[in-house]
């Protein structure tokens, strides 16, 4: 079974009904006119423009931004405690598994 894809509606839309909407239309008749899927799309719109403005209304990009920071090369000690703390984990692993297993033979 497909799922509806979420409909995306361009600034220009969102603009045109938060300006009608400010102006006094209701939000089910501005839902009906603009065929939205809820009224609340309206009051969402509002909101986020009376906060930011016309750029509450714009689209945002998606994903983790170009160019986001890279993380810092480790040093050769850090790298050491890494691999400590990786094989202490195990270890304990180990001696629960084989704890268990013995609780299992008893």
């Amino acid at each position: 079974m497909e799922r509806p894809t979420k409909t995306q509606y361009s600034f220009e839309i969102k603009k045109e009904v938060v300006t009608r909407f400010l102006a006094g239309e209701t939000r089910p008749a501005l839902a009906q006119e603009f065929q939205l899927s809820s009224p609340d799309l309206v009051s969402s719109w509002v909101r986020q423009y009376r906060a930011e403005g016309d750029s509450g209304l714009r689209p945002k990009p998606k994903g983790r931004p170009k160019g986001s920071a890279v993380p810092p090369a480790l040093t050769e000690e850090e790298k050491l405690r890494r691999q400590v703390a990786r094989l202490e984990a195990e270890n304990a692993y180990l001696k629960k598994l084989r704890d268990l297993r013995d609780q299992g033979q008893r």
